[in-house]
């Protein structure tokens, strides 16, 4: 029988992390998300608790995260915009740490090298492409992850190809050393997501995924 957790989620309302409640709810769990604007909400359910809020503001962390047992993260930002992935991080593993909250499961960008990779040619090409014109981005995801391996939670950060506005394809193929293709639906990369809460396999790893 399935657990059920209460799950905080921050950027249910972006490309990645369009499905997550969606998904949540129909695995049984249930939700709380945080939104800074409700009108982006393109997915209605009267069992999802919205708490509206800033993810850079420590009060809107500690009112979502209250009473859960699981953070999904899937902020995102225009690629252009100063880069603020480690610092919401940081102030999501605070309040973990103040809630005694276990579970943190996280996305970042399949360019992200991590140590022990083995990636093909063609994406080892790729992640030199997004360091030098992403600089500040890829710097500050080192960041991010460097954060989650000083913590002491069960984190997953998860690599994800290019994402793509859809629906489930039921193809889902997972590495833990290069990216295994180039794109993959938002609703895949949900469900995926939600298959980790309980899965232990990943934990304080950074596995790659992809259609």
């Amino acid at each position: 029988m399935k657990t059920s957790h209460q799950i905080a989620i921050i950027g249910g309302t972006g490309t990645a992390g369009r499905y997550l409640a969606q998904k949540a709810l129909e695995s049984g769990h249930r939700v709380r998300m945080l939104v800074r604007n409700p009108e982006k909400l393109t997915y209605h359910d009267n069992r999802i608790q919205i708490t509206v809020g800033d993810a850079r503001d420590v009060s809107s962390i500690r009112s979502l995260l209250e009473g859960c047992n699981v953070v999904i993260n899937t902020f995102g930002q225009p690629v252009k915009a100063l880069p603020l992935y480690s610092e919401i991080t940081s102030n999501v593993l605070a309040v973990m740490s103040e809630y005694g909250i276990r579970r943190y499961i996280g996305v970042t960008g399949g360019s992200l090298n991590v140590d022990g990779d083995r990636k093909s040619l063609i994406n080892r090409v790729a992640s030199k492409w997004f360091e030098i014109l992403l600089r500040k981005m890829i710097i500050d995801k080192k960041k991010e992850l460097a954060l989650l391996m000083k913590s002491d939670i069960e984190w997953t950060l998860v690599r994800l190809p290019i994402v793509v506005e859809g629906s489930g394809t039921g193809i889902m193929k997972e590495n833990l050393t290069d990216v295994p293709g180039r794109t993959m639906t938002n609703e895949d990369i949900a469900k995926f997501l939600i298959s980790q809460i309980d899965d232990k396999k990943y934990v304080r790893k950074t596995p790659c995924i992809s259609n």
